[in-house]
This record gives structure tokens, C-alpha cells and sequence, in this order.
């Protein structure tokens, strides 16, 4: 019973989060958004997948990590097809 009233009380900050997180990064320019949003897709695959194995924190880093990579070379290809 005690999780049920902690959880109501989260989602305030949560929503504010959110609401910073997008706000911040309206002044980004593609190839930062491109590797932000790599990085964010990975923490999340990663997280599910090392929530699997047993460490959360480590598929998390993981996945941050090679999603940051793929944004930004996915951000370099698009760039060069547009010259």
C-alpha cells in the first residue's frame, strides 16, 4: 500500500523533468539532437536489457553509450548525402 501513495507523488516531478529536459534542448542543432536522441533510445534499450541480465545501471551506460555513437554517425551520413 505504501508504494501505491509514493507513486502519485512522482509524477509532479517527473512531469517537470520532462518539461525541462524538452525545453533545454530546443536550441540544439542537428547533429547534437541526432546523438542526444541516440543516447536517450540507448539508456533505454540498454536498461531494459541489463534489467534482464541483473545490472540495470550497466546496460543503461552501455546503451547511452552506443546510441550516442549511432546518432552521431548516423548525423555524419545525413550530412553528407545533403553536400
Amino acid at each position: 500500500m505504501t508504494a501505491s501513495v509514493a507513486f502519485p507523488s512522482i509524477r509532479l516531478p517527473l512531469a517537470l523533468a520532462a518539461v525541462v529536459t524538452l525545453i533545454a534542448c530546443s536550441d540544439l542543432n542537428d547533429t547534437q539532437r541526432r546523438t542526444l536522441t541516440g543516447a536517450g533510445i540507448g539508456t533505454a534499450t540498454g536498461a531494459l536489457v541489463g534489467s534482464f541480465t541483473g545490472c540495470f545501471g550497466c546496460g543503461a551506460a552501455i546503451g547511452a553509450a552506443a546510441g550516442g555513437t549511432a546518432g552521431f554517425i548516423f548525423d555524419a551520413i545525413e550530412q553528407r548525402q545533403g553536400q
